[in-house]
């Protein structure tokens, strides 16, 4: 399993270019792990960020250690972790 990227607390307009860069800089084909964990708000920018990487990666990434709270504000967003994943296929 790859190295995780650990997403930040707030994953929003503040965060989201340092998310962004850490992306790109991993190696094309390789499996991306972003770890959820520390993550308290979970922005509509956020959301773009996070569904644009599943989109590139496909069946190469996983979103681990996802909070109720976090779970919550997706689904305000009308979005699931198995939604997401579905961008994937």
């Amino acid at each position: 399993m790859a190295d995780p990227i650990v997403l930040p607390p707030r994953l929003d307009l503040s965060s989201v270019p340092a998310v962004l860069t850490e992306l790109t800089a991993r190696p094309a084909g390789e499996s991306l792990v972003l770890d959820a964990g520390q993550v308290v708000h979970f922005g509509a920018l956020g959301m773009q960020v996070i569904l644009s990487a599943f989109k590139t990666a496909g069946d190469r990434i996983q979103l681990i250690n996802v909070s109720d709270k976090v779970l919550e504000q997706m689904r305000w967003m009308g979005m699931t972790p198995e939604t997401i994943a579905e961008v994937a296929t």
